[in-house]
């Protein structure tokens, strides 16, 4: 989309305001705002704002930057219109520093790096990710699933939920997101929206949108969204699949009619690549404390790492190839939660799999057997390793990862592991209620 395309959009849809929106290290949508008669000279100059106060962003000293819009990616927020005097679109922006070059610590720009490389490699990455959340309302006693939302796996209901999801999706075509399909999760007031896959930056800016969408709709209908990994226990929590797959033009790398599950040698590659890092990534990939309570067994989500076709048990999985859909063939990575800056999590899942690649890895078998059902000596046979259990022993992992400081740079690198750190060690000071529960009275 070109300036005069993006200036005449403002005008037809009598645009107001533009949000200049741009995400935070834990991937949180942050925004300035303008009054369109400064879109011109912001598109043409750029936009300066104090970086010294966004999370993960510069010191005091470093403060200065500005944002450079997107212009493919303006789109008008639907909440404003029939409100003629706030009408808003927004522009998804990078972020620069003073002397023109790109901020080093700008999640976009951090997956931008790593595309760039598969490009010089010969290859576009698509990803189409699955964002579950729950819908939820507040009572006296906290908050809870949406009321009468007792409805599972694709049930058909008629219920509050059913509209807030057709509402959502409403919102999202009116931004120029091609939605798929929509429906109930498996779990009491858990939903999940699915949109077109496309090249990880679009998709990116896309799933973004589509948290600050589900968000906004749900509050509009006085109730809460959240995309926490694992808000109640007892029940499946929230992940975020990653369809995944490597173009050359036209053609889909990933696919070779010769090969195990029509694979080919680097789709497997890259397999090998993201079983080979995913330790070293977790922390990026599953980013908070309660992210570990979601990978557990019994709850639909991947605990060992392993791949394979039929076995939902795994960490990757190869969805079955359907004759004369070639372009189809793809790795589902399904360890990945919605809380994480997707940004990040595609740049680094992409590094992994490019590592694979270049340094000619082989994954091992794969295995179609449930693996939650093993015995602990048969997984050890298979040489199963298992993903990290808490977000310290992720970050532990990631902290020694030569190649995670290398894909985030040294100033994102170690701004990451502080604030995660810091973030388990509020969370190991806090005394709970189920340990006064537990404890209280037998000592």
């Amino acid at each position: 989309m070109e300036k005069q395309d993006v200036l005449k959009g403002c005008i037809d849809k009598d645009v107001k305001f533009v949000n200049l929106q741009f995400t935070d290290l834990t991937g949180a949508v942050k925004a300035v705002t303008i009054p369109t008669s400064k879109l011109e000279p912001g598109i043409d100059a750029g936009v300066w704002f104090d970086g010294s106060s966004i999370e993960g962003f510069t010191r005091i000293a470093e403060s200065d930057m500005y944002l450079v819009p997107d212009l493919n990616t303006f789109a008008v927020l639907p909440w404003s219109n029939g409100e003629a005097e706030t009408i808003t679109a927004r522009l998804i922006c990078d972020i620069y520093m003073p002397d023109g070059s790109p901020f080093a610590g700008d999640p976009r720009a951090i997956l931008k790096q790593q595309m760039a490389r598969a490009r010089e490699m010969g290859y576009e990455f698509n990803t189409g990710p699955e964002l579950e959340f729950f819908l939820l309302s507040r009572s006296d006693s906290g908050l809870e699933v949406l009321p009468h939302d007792r409805a599972g796996y694709f049930d058909l209901t008629a219920d509050k939920a059913a509209e807030v999801r057709k509402q959502m999706t409403s919102a999202l075509k009116e931004m120029n997101i091609d939605v798929e399909a929509l429906h109930h999760e498996v779990a009491f007031g858990q939903h999940e929206i699915d949109f077109r896959f496309a090249d990880a930056l679009t998709t990116a800016d896309n799933a973004t949108t589509l948290k600050y969408v589900v968000k906004t709709v749900a509050i509009q209908n006085g109730l809460i969204a959240t995309f926490m990994p694992k808000p109640f226990a007892g029940i499946n929590g929230s992940g975020m699949h990653v369809h995944q797959s490597l173009f050359s033009g036209e053609a889909n790398a990933f696919f070779d009619k010769t090969g195990p599950y029509m694979l080919s040698k680097a789709a497997q590659q890259f397999i090998a690549g993201q079983l080979h890092y995913v330790r070293q990534f977790a922390a990026i990939t599953n980013p908070l404390v309660n992210s570990y309570k979601r990978l557990l067994p019994g709850y639909e989500a991947p605990v060992y790492i392993a791949w394979g076709q039929v076995n939902r048990s795994a960490l990757i999985r190869i969805p079955s190839y359907t004759a004369g859909r070639e372009t189809s063939v793809r790795a589902e990575l399904r360890s990945p939660d919605p809380s994480c800056n997707i940004y990040l999590a595609f740049a680094v899942m992409l590094a992994a799999g490019l590592e694979g690649i270049e340094g000619g890895m082989k994954p091992p078998e794969p295995i179609e057997e449930n693996i939650y059902e093993l015995s602990p000596e048969e997984v050890q046979n298979y040489h199963i390793d298992s993903l990290p259990g808490s977000l310290l022993v992720a970050l532990d992992e990631m902290e020694g990862s030569k190649l995670m400081r290398d894909v985030l740079g040294a100033h994102t690198f170690q701004l990451y592991l502080r604030a995660k750190r810091a973030e388990w060690n509020e969370y190991a000071a806090h005394v709970s209620n189920w340990e006064r529960e537990r404890y209280a009275e037998l000592y």
